[in-house]
């Protein structure tokens, strides 16, 4: 039979509560962490750990919607890339990892 965890909060008066450390334990929450709640048609609810989504860049928005627009109105600039760009670009990055994780912090000697 499965492990099951059973726990209790109290809402404040302002509708706040706080989430039992067994709970968030096995959740894996932290501060900060944001969390998921499902309810259902029979009125039972659940909780999860909430996706992580990174936050929009309004930057990198605005020049995708600039590109997009860009190649509608001006679709003959579309070009397939020649060989010798590519070979430059392969000169360049052709001995990285393809299983890096950008996103994971740089180790000590990385720096």
């Amino acid at each position: 039979m499965a492990n099951v965890i059973e726990a209790e909060s109290t809402l404040t008066d302002r509708f706040q509560t706080t989430v039992p450390s067994t709970v968030r334990k096995a959740l894996g929450l932290g501060q900060r962490d944001k969390i998921h709640y499902r309810v259902n048609d029979d009125g039972s609810a659940s909780i999860s750990r909430a996706v992580k989504v990174h936050d929009e860049d309004p930057a990198l928005l605005a020049f995708l919607d600039f590109i997009e627009k860009d190649l509608e109105g001006h679709p003959e600039r579309l070009a397939l890339l020649d060989d010798n760009l590519i070979a430059r670009i392969d000169a360049l990055v052709g001995d990285l990892d393809d299983n890096v994780d950008l996103s994971s912090p740089l180790q000590e000697d990385e720096d």
